[in-house]
């Protein structure tokens, strides 16, 4: 009973240990993947200044007052080049 009750709280160490590991991963990678977003489609819109609606099949994204407003990402979506679904006067 001793070797099997040392066997199983080694294990749940093991792995606990993994996934404190792959959150420490994932943290610290967040907040450059947003900026890199939040640059390209800052860039995006100052070169299309016609487009009020864009998208990047994650997020869908509507201009107002300047200031674009965007839904919350799709679940494992896969980030495709930014793209004007409509342009202002169309």
């Amino acid at each position: 009973m001793g070797y099997a009750v040392r066997k199983l709280g080694l294990s749940f160490a093991l792995a606990l240990a993994g996934a404190t590991a792959a959150l420490s991963v994932e943290v610290g990678t967040q907040p450059g993947a947003a900026q890199t977003q939040g640059d390209s489609m800052k860039e995006f819109m100052a070169a299309n200044p016609d487009c009020m609606e864009f998208n990047d099949q994650c997020s869908f994204c509507a201009v107002v007052n300047g200031v674009a407003e965007c839904s919350t990402p799709q679940i494992a979506c896969v980030k495709q080049k930014i793209q004007c679904t409509k342009r202002a006067g169309k």
